[in-house]
C-alpha cells in the first residue's frame, strides 16, 4: 500500500515542494493546497495522496515530481517516472 510507505517516510520539505508543483500544474487549487499545508506532516502526506487519487490522470504530475525530489522513496514505492506538466 503506497500510503503506508509514503506517509511515514516523506519529509515535510518534499511535501511542500510537491504541493507547489501540483498547484503550478493546475492539479490542485489554492484552497486545496492551503487545506493540506496547515496539517501536520503525516496528515499532510495522507491528505495529499487522497486528494491526488481523485484527480485521475493528473496524478502523474505527483509521481513525476516525487521521482525527481525523492528518488529513494520513489524506488521504494516502485514508481515509474511519468512526464511532468512542462513536457506535455
Amino acid at each position: 500500500q503506497t500510503d503506508k510507505v509514503f506517509s511515514p517516510r516523506v519529509s515535510d520539505p518534499v511535501l511542500n515542494q510537491l504541493l507547489d508543483k501540483l498547484l503550478q500544474c493546475d492539479v490542485i487549487t489554492d484552497e486545496e493546497m492551503e487545506s493540506v499545508r496547515t496539517r501536520g506532516r503525516a496528515d499532510k502526506a495522507r491528505n495529499l495522496i487522497d486528494m491526488v487519487r481523485r484527480k485521475g490522470s493528473k496524478s502523474s504530475v505527483l509521481i513525476s515530481a516525487l521521482c525527481s525530489l525523492d528518488p529513494v522513496l520513489s524506488r521504494e514505492l516502485r514508481l515509474s517516472e511519468e512526464p511532468n506538466c512542462g513536457e506535455r
